[in-house]
Formats: structure tokens, sequence, C-alpha cells
């Protein structure tokens, strides 16, 4: 049982010690390092970090997107099918089917020469029965659930035509065209301003709710934790160093990496406050430290985090910390 399961729950996704290393001139570079998280039905789970912490590549790992030279090992279990080890014939129906994924960027993740209604129909095409004319009033019905008005005549449309918003919403209609029952956001309201980005969290919601679906939801930005996510994981140099309820967290971190990201972030009522920062910057995944990977940053260190990495631990029921000293950063309570 891995990182976020607790014993009476069957997990829709279990991530089992997930490793992603990519070959370098320089070297081996080790992107994601044995990360192992559940995520449950209709649960979502938000993956935080700062950028270069390895969310993405979590995400296109599990996926089956990440290809030779690169070497991806662990498990991935999907309704207890291992998804790096199914062939690619498996692959390719539960991929986009059973689970589907919202790219970070939509103007790069959309083919700018394709209209959005041969977007949307390719992966009906691929993950359903229905014919040209059914598919075509599937997509209508996709643009008017995200929210595009005057959905037939838009189906038209190139990616281009379309506002930042819009393109996203585009993105997220490709993605639930198969009703999938596990949905990974890499990031979906990175560089959208604030209305529309609030849209878009509440369309992921309501459709989560819709249908049933589980979701991954990739990002920094811990207010979209707050008001989105029931559970999160935080990442680090490629790996989990704490796991929890949101609320847990949010309350008592035990990690000073959490810590210092919970204290970098405004608060309501603290006006002319200074805000908490991490001193320093993540380290380059071809160079981590020795021991603990964020020790060079970390106002707890001590000689023995630089000596020794320091193992993913339980620390209470569905609480994990990979820390010596977490007791210490729990007792500082959460960043006022």
């Amino acid at each position: 049982m891995s990182a976020l399961a607790t014993p009476a729950e069957t997990p829709a996704l279990s991530v089992q010690s997930l490793t992603t290393v990519f070959q370098t001139p320089k070297g081996p570079v080790r992107a994601v390092d044995a990360v192992s998280f559940d995520v449950m039905p209709g649960e979502v789970l938000g993956l935080v970090g700062e950028s270069g912490s390895g969310k993405s590549v979590t995400l296109r790992s599990l996926m089956g997107l990440i290809h030779a030279p690169a070497q991806v090992s662990g498990r991935v279990l999907w309704q207890g099918a291992d998804i790096l080890a199914m062939p690619k014939k498996a692959l390719r129906r539960v991929r986009g089917g059973e689970v589907a994924m919202i790219f970070q960027e939509p103007m790069t993740a959309l083919n700018p020469v394709l209209k959005v209604r041969v977007q949307i129909e390719e992966n009906l095409a691929a993950h359903s029965q229905l014919d040209a004319r059914q598919r075509r009033a599937r997509a209508i019905e996709l643009l008017d659930l995200v929210g595009i008005p005057a959905a037939e005549r838009r189906l038209e449309d190139y990616p281009h035509q379309f506002s930042g918003g819009m393109r996203q919403r585009v993105m997220i209609a490709i993605a639930l065209a198969s009703n999938p029952k596990l949905l990974l956001a890499d990031e979906p309201t990175t560089a959208l301003d604030v209305t529309i980005q609030d849209q878009i969290l509440k369309l992921i919601l309501d459709l989560r709710d819709e249908f049933a679906m589980s979701v991954v939801f990739v990002t920094h930005d811990l207010g979209v934790v707050a008001g989105t996510c029931d559970r999160m994981a935080v990442m680090y140099a490629g790996r989990i160093v704490e796991s929890g309820t949101v609320a847990e967290i949010f309350a008592r971190p035990h990690h000073p990496y959490t810590r210092g990201l919970l204290g970098s972030v405004p608060r309501g009522g603290a006006e002319r406050t200074m805000l908490t920062s991490i001193e320093g910057t993540p380290p380059s995944l071809a160079v981590i430290p020795q021991g603990c990977a964020f020790h060079p940053r970390c106002a707890y260190a001590v000689e023995h985090c630089v000596a020794k990495r320091p193992a993913l631990e339980r620390i209470g029921l569905g609480r994990m910390v990979a820390c010596f000293r977490e007791a210490e950063v729990a007792a500082a309570g959460a960043p006022v």
C-alpha cells in the first residue's frame, strides 16, 4: 500500500516506486525517484511543489508518455492492471479512454492545423462505437458542457481562434470525450487570469461530481490546492517529502519545505506582514545534494540531514513525511 492510502479503502490508481531516469551527455538524471501515491475513487489529489520538482514528469511517466532513451520503472496499477507493463494495444485503450490528461499548455498540445471538431472526434473514433453523425453531435455536446458559447459554430474553428481560457476548455472537452474515470490535470490554469482560472477549477470539480471521476491535479499554487483538492502530496527534487489531507497539512506541516511553501502564500488579515521565503533555489536534478536534498535550504538541518537521506515514513493515519526533524517542524505550527 502506497503513501496516501488508508487500510479501509481500495485505490482507483496505485503508483508504486515510480522512477524515471533520463540519459544525458552528463550522465543519468533521476527526474522521478521512487514516487508512490494512491488516488481513491472520486478523490482530487494535489501534486504540488516548485517548478522542476518532477510533477509533470510523474504524470507523463504513469501515462506511458516517456520514451527511450529514458527509463521508467515501478508499478502503476489502474483497476488492478499495471499500465507500465501493458502491451501497446491495451495501453491505447486505457490512455485517452479510461484515463485522460489535460496538458499544461493547450496551444502546444492542440494541433494548430486541425479544426477543433476533428481533434475531439479523433478521441471519439478511437474510444467509442459512435458513427460520424453521432461523433459530431457528441462533440457539440462536449463543447457546450465545458461552457463554450455557440458550440456548433465553433466546432469548425481552429485553436488559434480561441482565447487561452477557451483553448483550455477545448482541451478538457477532448479529455472528457470518452467519459474517463481518471483525469490527470497538469497545471490546467497556468497563465490564465484569475476569473478564468476559477471557472476552469469549478468546471473540473463539477465534472468530477457528474462523471464520478478521480483527479490528479498538478500545480504549484497552494491557493488552488486549498480550494480544489481533498489530499495532497508535496514533491521536492523528484521525491514526495510529505503527504496527507489538505486540511491536516495546512494546519500543521511536518516538513520544512512544506512549511516554507505555506509561508509564501498571502493570507487574509495579514496585511503589511512579510511573507516567508525559502532561501536558495531548487537543486539541479543532475546534481542532487547528498543526504536530504532540501538540507542546503533548510533552517532545521543538522549534520545527520547532510549525511543520510530520510525515508518517507508514516506518522499517522494517512500522513507521511520524509524528515528527521519532523517533530520540531510540527511543533512550530503553520506559518503565520
